[in-house]
């Protein structure tokens, strides 16, 4: 997923942050099985969960064209 993102950075130009989910208990709690999870912060509490396992690739563009998650 990481890599698949990073490509998608060169073109929107976004900041990655790579967080190890196991060495947060809260983390850990909301996001389990999930991982690899990709998760947007647009600088609120409130994160967005975009996808999990894979890139989905249409859903992020979607996302930082828009703001939105369809």
């Amino acid at each position: 997923m990481l890599e698949a993102l990073q490509a998608l950075n060169k073109e929107y130009q976004f900041i990655i942050d790579v967080v190890d989910v196991d060495a947060d208990a809260a983390l850990i709690a909301q996001y389990d099985e999930l991982v690899p999870v990709l998760v947007a912060n647009n600088g609120t509490d409130t994160a967005t969960r975009l996808c999990h396992y894979f890139l989905d690739e249409k859903k992020v563009e979607n996302y930082l064209q828009n703001g939105i998650v369809s």
